[in-house]
């Protein structure tokens, strides 16, 4: 009998949006910039009038976020149940799924929607490849594992 992949998505989904935010805000607030403003700009990717809803700018921005995120989970956990062995080793799959969505993510869906962050600089690649690797690939990884094999 299979394992429903509805709980390890939940919860990783969860866990790596609230790090991965938590390390944005971190960083926002770091170079002194205004959380809501990075927030909108978030939003802005799909919605691109986001940048001038205010308060509700920056919540659409946290839901667009951890909407995002789920689909980056969620495509891992389907990946899992369908090739059991990128459960074997956690550390291997998270870290070359964490390279995988920043590839995707900040070298592709990036650029293509905002073409004035290209390049980026060697510290955003330095913060995203960390965020991607240590904040979403590998705690999916172990969250994966552990409801998926038990």
């Amino acid at each position: 009998m299979q394992r429903s992949i509805v709980k390890p998505i939940v919860l990783a989904t969860l866990l790596c949006g609230t790090l991965d935010i938590l390390l944005a805000i971190i960083l926002t607030v770091s170079r002194g910039k205004d959380v809501g403003n990075m927030l909108r700009f978030v939003g802005s990717g799909p919605f691109p009038s986001a940048t001038d809803m205010g308060s509700a700018g920056a919540v659409l921005g946290l839901a667009v976020h951890f909407g995002l995120m789920a689909i980056m989970v969620a495509v891992f956990v389907v990946s899992a149940r369908a090739i059991p062995r990128l459960l074997d080793n956690p550390w291997v799959s998270g870290l070359l799924y964490g390279l995988i969505t920043y590839g995707v993510l900040d070298l592709i869906v990036v650029p293509l929607r905002f073409p004035a962050a290209w390049p980026p600089s060697t510290l955003s690649i330095a913060t995203q490849l960390f965020a991607h690797i240590a904040l979403v690939g590998w705690p999916t990884a172990f969250i994966t594992r552990k409801y998926l094999r038990g």
